[in-house]
Formats: C-alpha cells, structure tokens, sequence
C-alpha cells in the first residue's frame, strides 16, 4: 500500500488544531474554578511527569520541526515551554501556518532519504525520512497530545473523547 508522504502534514495540522481547542477549554475551566493560567499549565497528570505546558511545546515543535527534516527544509527554532496560554495559541498558530505552507511536490521522493538525527539521549539513528515522520515524530505527537487531553480531564476539564479528535471534524 502506498501512502502519499504530504498526508502526513494535514494529520500534524489536526493535531495542532485540537491542542489550541483543548488550550482553550483548559483556559476557560480554570477561569471558571479560579485558577490562573500559569497554574493551569504546570498541571501534571502524575507528579514525575512533565506538565501541561511541556506537552503543549512538544506539540508546537514536533510538526513543523519534523516535516522541515522530512523535506529537506532548515528546522525551525525551537517553541519554548516559557509561554502563556496566549503564547501557546499564538505558537500553534504559527506552527499550523509553516505546515500549511508545505507543498506535496517538497514530499514527493523523499520517504526513503536517509536522515540522521542526535536525540535527547545522545543517539544518532539514521532512519528514511518516512520513517521519521510516520513512526518517531507522529507517535510523540499524539502521545503528547493525549498527556495534555489527559491532564486537563484529571483536572476536571469537561472534555471528552471528541475533544481529542477536534482538529479533524
């Protein structure tokens, strides 16, 4: 079966819409319950893993970081987790607008390029760029995107299933 590589960006795209559509239901709860915004996003859903604002900036990175990668485009500059909740909308705004911008033509040819990337841990794995972007960059988006989903429900966010898919109704 074949897949055409640029689908990979409207899949980043509906990910991105869905993090500003939690954002907001988050904000609006925790103005409602008297929580600021600070507050809201250094939620974690246990106290070893990293809070809201940290899956929000993994969110913002990952797309457009990872599809520039793919294409063979300079990575843009990494999204800080220093931000306020506008600071979020604004960044997953901007992130969305890169990954608007791509074109199936910068996709085409490049799943089986071979790219060589230093993770956190200090490895350099060489995976095609297809991999990377269909394995390693679109699992880390949806797990942080579902941490996020899940802080915000532990929290009393009246979301639910629905609310993770937002981005693509």
């Amino acid at each position: 079966m074949t897949i055409d590589f640029h689908t990979f960006a409207g899949l980043h795209t509906r990910a991105l819409d869905t993090a500003s559509h939690l954002l907001t239901k988050g904000a609006e709860h925790a103005a409602a319950i008297g929580v600021s915004e600070g507050e809201m996003l250094d939620w974690r859903l246990i106290d070893d893993m990293a809070p809201l604002r940290f899956q929000l900036m993994v969110v913002c990175n990952f797309p457009p970081q990872w599809l520039a990668r793919a294409v063979g485009l300079p990575v843009p500059a990494d999204v800080t987790d220093a931000l306020d909740v506008a600071g979020f909308k604004a960044a997953l705004a901007q992130s969305k607008a890169f990954v608007a911008a791509l074109t199936p033509e910068q996709f085409a040819g490049r799943d089986d390029v071979p790219l060589t990337v230093t993770l956190g841990n200090g490895l350099e794995p060489t995976l095609p760029a297809g991999q990377w972007v269909s394995v390693f960059a679109t699992t880390n988006l949806f797990f942080h995107l579902s941490t996020a989903y899940g802080i915000l429900r532990s929290k009393g966010v009246a979301i639910g299933k629905v609310d993770l898919f937002a981005g693509g109704l």
